[in-house]
């Protein structure tokens, strides 16, 4: 066959970059196959295109709840022009040389597992050592009668849209669902969100979801929770939902937001034993072994889809490759929703807690305690919630909404990750004014 590499990396995105930063110098010829951009879905059509979205509303929003200052005006087209500059304009020529750089060979094309040790991409076909799976995820389409008859916009098409729809309604009440949403309601688009589930961010404390959607609510972005779309039609260049109840919503675009599954069909999984696990991804052990000489990484394992989550099964993968073992602890991964304000939490829910038999405390604190949330500006709101194991006085989870709760959250990651005592963290006071001090105040109500 000619081509003989000692890893081959089947995806180009956070995962597989992961792999060649960590597997770089190691004296290891490595190539990584890619079928569409080198950066993945985060980079260009995912949480690259939607945070920076997102920002311009955000700063609006800031402007108005800071006494004495005006709403900056807002432009689209400067926005827009600014969102694809951060996505490169949909070209991965410098993600792929930095790739190259770093010792790897990209191969583009679709690659497919024939063998043990071989891959086929396309007519050409390679021998690996060893393989490093890191397909990600793709797109669901929700079963909708008549969905095939319209034309249904997924995340792809709104955050690289030419301009914002005039409504629209959005199908999905979870992280992906709501920052589309806020998105569009942002820049000017009249927003519905169907959610089939009784409340928004169903994965996390209850209390969570029924505060955003008070906050949505507020905002303007109209709610249709518990609701179960069952056709759509076209209306004369609009679009007709129509839900299990009866009632009928239309707007200019439907959008799908209900999520990603693994990229696991027609990349050969069988040819090394293997198929997808319950979860629909590939199982992994703590290594990120798959099989024999065989490796998953991020998203296509299905075990967190986060980039960061991503990035650290890759280095597990690299390092187990290179010798040097590690297990993967996914004790304290921080899960974020940039929404408006911002949703952050990590570890166990209470009632995942509860269902491991966990004796729990929970300490709570309202954000207008906080001296922070006054010189931040007014009308801000929010908590912070942590749960703690109440026979070994340390944490286990924490929730919060809050502006920038993605960032003050951190206390918490280290605090479980390091099952650090809560005498401790009492004991530790955060600095004077700074949102961070809401976990001092949350330790105090355990």
């Amino acid at each position: 066959m000619g081509e003989r590499y000692d890893v081959v990396i089947l995806g180009g995105g956070p995962a597989g970059e992961a792999v060649v930063r960590r597997l770089d110098g190691a004296g290891l010829s490595v190539a990584l196959v890619e079928r569409e951009l080198v950066g993945g879905e985060c980079a260009y059509w995912a949480c690259v295109p939607s945070k920076t979205l997102l920002r311009a509303p955000e700063v609006r929003t800031e402007a108005r709840l800071v006494r004495g200052l005006t709403q900056p005006r807002k432009a689209w087209a400067p926005i827009a022009a600014y969102r694809d500059f951060m996505i490169s304009g949909l070209d991965d020529t410098a993600k792929a040389a930095k790739m190259k750089a770093a010792g790897a060979t990209v191969i583009r094309g679709s690659g497919r597992i024939v063998g043990p040790g071989q891959i086929a991409i396309g007519e050409r076909t390679v021998e690996a050592a060893k393989i490093v799976v890191a397909t990600g995820t793709v797109s669901v389409v929700p079963a909708i009668d008549g969905l095939d008859q319209i034309a249904i916009w997924g995340t792809r098409d709104v955050y690289t849209m030419a301009a914002p729809p005039k409504d629209a309604i959005v199908l999905g009440g979870g992280p992906v669902g709501i920052e589309t949403a806020q998105m569009l309601h942002g820049h000017g688009t009249h927003v519905i969100v169907v959610q089939e589930d009784s409340r928004l961010l169903p994965r996390e404390n209850a209390r969570v979801g029924e505060e955003l959607a008070r906050l949505l609510t507020e905002d303007g972005i109209e709610l249709y929770l518990g609701a179960d779309a069952k056709r759509v039609e076209a209306a004369k260049g609009r679009v007709k939902l129509y839900l299990s109840d009866g009632r009928c919503l239309e707007s200019e675009r439907l959008v799908a937001a209900v999520g990603r599954r693994p990229r696991v069909e027609d990349i050969g999984l069988e040819a090394v034993g293997l198929e997808p696990g319950e979860s629909g991804g590939i199982d992994v052990d703590a290594r990120c072994r798959a099989a024999k000489n065989v490796w998953a990484a991020g998203d296509v394992t299905a075990v967190m889809p986060f980039t960061h989550v991503a990035h650290y099964q890759g280095e597990i993968a690299a390092d187990d490759i290179l010798g040097r073992p590690r297990t993967a602890d996914y004790r304290a991964i921080p899960r974020v929703v940039f929404s408006d304000p911002e949703v952050a939490a990590v570890g166990l829910t209470p009632e995942q807690a509860n269902e491991q038999g966990i004796a729990i405390k929970q300490g709570t604190v309202s954000l207008e305690k906080l001296t922070r949330t006054g010189t931040y500006g007014t009308s801000y709101c929010g908590f912070m919630t942590v749960i703690a194991d109440s026979n070994q006085g340390i944490l286990v989870g924490a929730f919060a909404v809050g502006p920038l709760a993605s960032e003050w959250i951190g206390a918490t990651v280290i605090a479980i990750k390091a099952r650090i005592p809560i005498a401790t963290l009492r004991d530790t006071p955060m600095q004077f004014p700074t949102f961070g001090e809401a976990l001092n105040y949350a330790i105090d109500d355990l």
